[in-house]
């Protein structure tokens, strides 16, 4: 197991920042095709559509060429909201990651690096809404290279944003995760954070039921302690 530091990004980093969004997000298709399989929808079309054409053509052969051509579309229908998600980014806040996060106090993105390349990524924003009664913080792309997870870099990354927030004069901490990402939830939540709700972050998310789960963490000055 390789030693590991956390670090602020530096430009020199980008393009193994950017790398690992993209294979982070590409990680999850899978999960996501798997599921859209499971609803019903999907179901009635693949099921439903092939025993209505056999009953046409009485062919189960032409039945079943029907629904395997299908899965074609399902499975990029399974991978769109990820590509979307990925495009978002980098025309948003990781097209210039120096400007978006360590432009201005408040904000931050670290690297955690070892054997000299990034291997994972967390970035903090504040949220800016004037209706909120509390300073809050975003907390974005919690990301770790395939190869090594299992060594406590993500728990230390948000760790890190933590106790950001603190050093910030912030008291609440907010994320968003998926309903398929059931590690990064678990983690969240064994770390203190509270389940807000639900929503969807793209129509192509809602085809695939695939949910935007929010987490907040809060910060009172009570527990200056320590987290």
């Amino acid at each position: 197991m390789a030693p590991y530091h956390i670090r602020k990004y530096q430009e020199s980093d980008r393009k193994w920042v950017v790398g690992l969004l993209s294979r982070g997000m590409a990680e999850h298709a899978p999960a996501t095709f798997r599921r859209l399989l499971k609803l019903p929808r999907t179901l009635i079309l693949l099921l439903g559509g092939a025993l209505a054409l056999h009953l046409v053509s009485g062919s189960w052969l032409l039945a079943l060429l029907f629904s395997l051509s299908l899965l074609p579309a399902l499975w990029f229908l399974a991978k769109k909201p990820w590509m979307e998600y990925v495009y978002m980014a980098l025309r948003t806040d990781m097209s210039d990651i120096t400007k978006s996060y360590l432009s201005e106090r408040g904000s931050c993105f670290w690297v955690a690096e070892s054997e000299e390349k990034v291997v994972g990524t967390v970035g903090a924003l504040p949220v800016d809404d004037p209706t909120l009664r509390e300073k809050r913080l975003q907390l974005f792309h919690l990301s770790v290279d395939s190869e090594h997870r299992g060594q406590g870099i993500a728990k230390a990354l948000v760790r890190t944003v933590l106790q950001f927030a603190r050093d910030q004069g912030y008291s609440e901490v907010v994320l968003d995760t998926s309903n398929i990402q059931l590690s990064a939830m678990a983690l969240y939540q064994s770390m203190g954070f509270k389940k807000t709700g639900q929503s969807f972050f793209c129509m192509w998310a809602r085809l695939v039921d695939l949910h935007t789960v929010h987490f907040i963490y809060r910060l009172p000055s009570a527990q200056a302690g320590g987290l």
